[in-house]
């Protein structure tokens, strides 16, 4: 059992500070300012073209199958768990849904919040352009 939960740690922690960063480009953190306050980041990498390094296509989607594989995999393994009524094995299974869990959840939120990002910016760049056209059509008037 011990093995196993220091296996799924070092997972957790290959996935979400290595493979993330290098296959799709997204990692995500917390971090605590000096007001004591729990902050979460999730960030994607800006494409650009002095990058060499693109996101290959296939390297993404291997990427996102076992990411979502694995979580519904220990899900499966709960259920088996439960239902054999192996209790003493549930421990495990709960630290694997949970550590694979939080890595998708972390990883959805980078996918979803760059996009959110990008409408935000449009948005807001469009907001301004609108208020300086108001605001310079009533100051010449």
């Amino acid at each position: 059992m011990v093995t196993i939960i220091l296996l799924l740690s070092c997972d957790f922690w290959a996935v979400k500070n290595v493979t993330g960063r290098l296959m799709v480009g997204l990692r995500w953190w917390n971090h605590i300012d000096e007001d004591g306050k729990s902050h979460w980041v999730f960030e994607s990498r800006k494409e650009s073209s002095q990058e060499n390094k693109t996101v290959s296509e296939a390297e993404s989607r291997i990427f996102w199958l076992g990411l979502i594989a694995c979580p519904v995999l220990w899900v499966i393994f709960a259920f088996s768990a439960l239902f054999s009524f192996r209790i003493k094995w549930l421990a495990v299974v709960i630290m694997g849904v949970v550590l694979q869990g939080a890595n998708l959840y972390g990883y959805i939120r980078c996918k979803v919040g760059s996009r959110k990002n990008l409408t935000s910016m449009a948005t807001s760049y469009l907001g301004k352009q609108f208020l300086r056209q108001n605001t310079g059509d009533d100051q010449t008037s």
